[in-house]
């Protein structure tokens, strides 16, 4: 007779992998990524196709990387849970309160998806990093980079959440140029400062398997346009560098040219 799973046993969450770690993925903290497997979106710049399918074998229990914190405790002070699309696992609020109860800040890489579930969330949250696809009036653009559609509206109700509930937070946009031109990056830009975002970072996209080039970075003359409304914007390039310009924003219109080479 096969065993069957007690219905008040919790789900745990199913773990694609662990980044042990990291000084860039959590603002201020020294953390370990914990990579949720799954998401529903199939963007074709997606740096971890592997953590799309839900169906993949967990890299390893959530029960063994909790493990492994208690362990960690006193050498990290952060975990942030990316993914994949961490909010889409029902297990990720167990997870999040049992890293705090560890004593650990926690931190969110999240596309948005979930707007209800993500606003359960913030108040356990110290930090989020919110992907902003596309310019958010511009639905069809959106279903477009994603390759599933009506995501731009639920983008829009978890940027609403999640500037209201006062957790420090990134906005952040992949500069794909084969989707997004100077036009759209403009619209954007626009777009987010409308509705009050302070933090923006706009990053170089490198296809899996390409590589690195700073081509999706935009001109001096247009970083300019689009940096302006932000109280901190952060440009990144292809190789991981990256510039932060604080207001009052640079003049020199040449600084992005000067920071990010090719050599």
């Amino acid at each position: 007779m096969s065993a069957s799973v007690s219905p008040n046993r919790r789900a745990e969450l199913r773990v694609g992998g662990v980044t042990p770690f990291t000084t860039i993925d959590f603002p201020g903290r020294l953390a370990a990524v914990v990579y949720v497997q799954g998401c529903p979106w199939r963007c074709g710049y997606c740096h971890n196709p592997h953590l799309q399918s839900r169906a993949a074998g967990p890299a390893r229990t959530w029960a063994e990387v909790a493990a492994w914190l208690r362990r960690r405790r006193g050498l990290l002070d952060g975990v942030v849970f990316s993914g994949g699309e961490p909010t889409l696992d029902a297990a990720l609020g167990d997870a999040v309160d049992e890293a705090r109860a560890l004593g650990y800040a926690t931190g969110l890489h999240t596309a948005g998806i979930y707007p209800a579930r993500l606003a359960a969330l913030l108040p356990r949250l110290d930090w989020v990093g919110l992907d902003i696809k596309a310019p958010l009036a511009d639905a069809a653009l959106h279903d477009r980079i994603t390759g599933v559609e009506g995501g731009a509206a639920a983008v829009q109700r978890s940027l609403g959440h999640m500037l209201a509930s006062g957790v420090a937070y990134e906005c952040r946009t992949t500069a794909d140029d084969a989707w997004l031109d100077d036009a759209a990056l403009r619209r954007l830009s626009a777009d987010l400062a409308r509705r009050g975002v302070a933090q923006w970072a706009l990053q170089a996209c490198r296809r899996p398997g390409a590589a690195a080039s700073s081509a999706s970075i935009p001109s001096a003359r247009t970083w300019a346009e689009l940096s302006a409304p932000f109280a901190r914007c952060t440009l990144r390039g292809p190789d991981g560098e990256h510039a932060v310009f604080d207001a009052p924003h640079y003049t020199n219109g040449d600084a992005p040219a000067r920071i990010f080479t090719d050599s």
